[in-house]
């Protein structure tokens, strides 16, 4: 088996789909797959289930759902600038402890980690 794959993106970020039949559709990250690469966006890739009533009260028919993405497909959107972005990792030291590794953007240099 692989080793996980490192995602630059992470699960409540908004990101911005940059090729595919959604293109240039923008949403937030509802869960992620690193050892597959993929990541599931609200209101992108959409599919049609058809799903039986497994229970009492349960009804059954066809529903949509997001389907997951490669994360190679999607830019990161910068808080801060509004603008789809590249990540650069830099290291920041707070108040005497150790440094950590943050996210920023590559346009404005602003933090995305908090």
């Amino acid at each position: 088996m692989a080793a996980p794959k490192k995602l630059s993106v992470k699960t409540g970020d908004t990101v911005v789909v940059i090729s595919g039949k959604d293109k240039g559709k923008e949403g937030k990250i509802q869960k992620a797959f690193p050892a597959e690469g993929k990541i599931v966006v609200e209101g992108v890739a959409m599919v049609k289930k058809h799903q039986k009533p497994r229970g009492q009260g349960m009804p059954g028919g066809i529903i949509e759902k997001e389907a997951a993405i490669p994360a190679c497909k999607v830019m990161l959107v910068c808080p801060s600038c509004k603008k789809a972005t590249r990540i650069a990792h830099k290291f920041v030291e707070a108040d005497g402890q150790k440094p950590q590794k943050v996210r920023t953007c590559k346009k404005c240099g602003a933090t995305i980690d908090n």
